[in-house]
């Protein structure tokens, strides 16, 4: 009896001197970041999202992590009072916060929210809080209850946005008595995309209409006419391209901004699409790499994304608003009915009107986006289209960047000169604008101060 009392003893004195387990620090890099943001790209190509409302899935989550890393970095300020409707996020209720975790939760939290396939992202959110709860459970606990507060925050003040109204809103209705007006394009004769996007709540412009571009030529088909010269450009250039074959630079830059996330493919009696990225996507690609081959560090990374997602978001609200209200007529349509019944366009022309160019406003302010992080005259090398079997593209600017894409489209025989410089000067003014009106850095907040 003794004897089993000492041993009973001794196992409790032993297992009072066992050490605790140890505690790491929890170090969130921006690498991580990147992996969140490339696995929604992957759910939103498998997902098939229009480019309007996948440039929505990139600013919500993109917004949620920036304020998050802006309460605890004074270097960057918070975007409440300064985007549309956004009020201040709560402030954490424990002290072991660990902000860019939390930054993290809160991202894929909201781009879960935001696509179909959830399943896809539980995955890979589930193997980074594996990770994270295994070096620290407490910090790791704190920090995911805190990112998941301001997710909710977050997704509370993007149900206002118009999003749920417009998906009950009607179809568009095509006017085919008006010669002037849009009408479906081959092969899959689509109905038009997104026609209510305009009424969608902006992030930081006024309103959809602030941007109005300058209207189109007038339709004419007479040959004299701006208009018709123009339709005739797209004709001759994609003779030429076509006599040049797939060796052709125009082609080549055609297929490097194709970014059209559906493409109906027809072989004998099926049919059935290629996936790719939007052209949002691409510049949000962009910002990847401009971050990586600056060092970028978590805070920054975030910064960037936010930055740009918002002046994404904001040009296709933009755009879309007078896409509608131009509703002018695609050259594919037109080339079939007036020059050449056989023509068919290097690029699969998407469902929607052709004026203003989408990826010329798009471009255009996602370029002045990055030109206001990382400065004019960056030179980089764009890799995003390699994945879909095409050779990276080098530029000497984001503005050279922004001014290839949106001439690609009339090499790819889907716009008519005026929608894309138009384009380009729309969305370069929106950009302008926004980066005006945004005072997100310690730097633009003493200018600001001073002014």
């Amino acid at each position: 009896m003794k004897k089993f009392a000492f041993v009973s003893v001794a196992l409790v004195v032993l297992a009072s001197c066992k050490p605790e387990a140890r505690e790491e620090a929890i170090v969130v890099s921006p690498e991580e970041l990147h992996a969140s943001v490339d696995k929604v790209i992957e759910i939103m190509i498998h997902d098939i999202f229009s480019p309007p409302v996948a440039s929505r899935i990139f600013a919500y989550p993109n917004i949620a992590a920036y304020e998050i890393m802006a309460l605890e970095n004074e270097e960057y300020q918070s975007l409440a009072g300064q985007v549309t409707e956004l009020t201040a996020i709560p402030k954490p209720g424990a002290e072991n916060i660990n902000y860019p975790l939390s930054a993290m939760v809160a991202h894929m939290e909201l781009s879960k929210q935001l696509i179909f396939s959830e399943k896809r992202m539980e995955q890979f959110r589930d193997s980074l809080y594996g990770t994270w709860e295994e070096k620290n459970p407490k910090v790791f606990k704190a920090s995911k209850d805190y990112g998941l507060q301001v997710a909710d925050h977050i997704s509370e003040w993007m149900s206002k946005d118009n999003y749920n109204q417009t998906r009950t809103m009607p179809k568009f209705t095509v006017d085919t008595d008006d010669p002037t007006r849009w009408q479906p394009t081959p092969p899959s004769y689509a109905d038009g995309i997104e026609p209510h996007w305009s009424k969608i709540r902006p992030f930081v412009i006024d309103s959809s209409q602030q941007f109005k571009p300058v209207p189109p030529p007038d339709f004419s088909m007479n040959e004299k006419s701006d208009f018709y010269r123009e339709l005739q450009e797209v004709y001759d250039i994609s003779k030429k391209i076509e006599a040049e074959g797939d060796a052709s630079e125009e082609i080549q830059i055609a297929q490097f901004w194709d970014c059209n996330p559906y493409v109906s493919v027809t072989k004998g009696h099926l049919m059935f699409a290629t996936k790719k990225i939007t052209p949002g996507a691409h510049w949000i690609g962009i910002a990847k790499i401009a971050s990586r081959k600056t060092n970028s560090d978590f805070d920054k990374t975030v910064y960037a994304y936010t930055k740009t997602s918002m002046a994404i978001a904001d040009a296709f609200i933009s755009c879309w608003d007078e896409k509608y209200r131009s509703n002018l007529i695609r050259p594919e349509t037109l080339i079939n009915q007036h020059i050449d019944e056989d023509w068919k366009p290097v690029l699969q022309t998407p469902p929607f009107p052709e004026y203003t160019s989408g990826h010329s406003v798009v471009s255009g302010a996602a370029s002045i986006a990055l030109t206001d992080i990382f400065g004019d005259n960056f030179a980089f090398e764009d890799d995003t289209e390699v994945p879909y079997g095409l050779p990276a593209r080098n530029f000497t600017s984001f503005r050279h960047a922004a001014d290839e894409a949106a001439i690609s489209r009339m090499y790819g025989g889907i716009h008519y000169r005026a929608a894309v410089e138009v384009g380009v000067k729309q969305g370069r003014d929106l950009g302008t604008f926004m980066m005006d009106k945004l005072s997100m850095t310690a730097g633009q907040r003493m200018a600001t101060n001073q002014e």
